[in-house]
């Protein structure tokens, strides 16, 4: 089994250095860096698309655009534990196949996506998508 070590340093006061397996850096701080509740529905979404975007590549769907987003809603009481997530994908390209975008959305969930699998029996978790033909 492969193992990945991802690091944190504290800077100063509530100011952190987050890193990941790569040693890239990430700021986590208010107001002016990511929130570390944040960081869970960014690393799902982040998973998904990467995910999808391969697969549609390799169908060779003429993606030009995807945006994501995740919206959360959590428990009103410490530790305001993650409760459901919606997915919300949205799709611009020429010619898009609806049922390929819809089977790369699934693949993802269901097979290749790390978070999503981990995360699938703590949260509830959906996903919808719209598609914007280009042309």
């Amino acid at each position: 089994m492969p193992t990945e070590t991802v690091r944190v340093d504290w800077l100063a006061e509530r100011i952190f250095l987050l890193r990941d397996r790569n040693n890239f850096p990430v700021v986590m701080t208010q107001p002016q860096g990511v929130n570390g509740a944040d960081l869970l529905p960014l690393s799902l979404v982040g998973c998904s698309v990467w995910d999808i975007t391969n697969i549609l590549h390799k169908q060779r769907q003429q993606v030009t655009r995807l945006e994501a987003t995740a919206t959360s809603q959590r428990a009103p009481e410490p530790p305001w534990r993650f409760e459901k997530i919606l997915i919300r994908y949205r799709f611009t390209g020429r010619d898009l196949d609806p049922a390929a975008v819809q089977r790369a959305i699934e693949l993802s969930e269901t097979k290749y996506c790390s978070i999503y699998a981990t995360l699938r029996d703590v949260v509830e978790i959906r996903s919808e998508f719209e598609i914007v033909q280009e042309g």
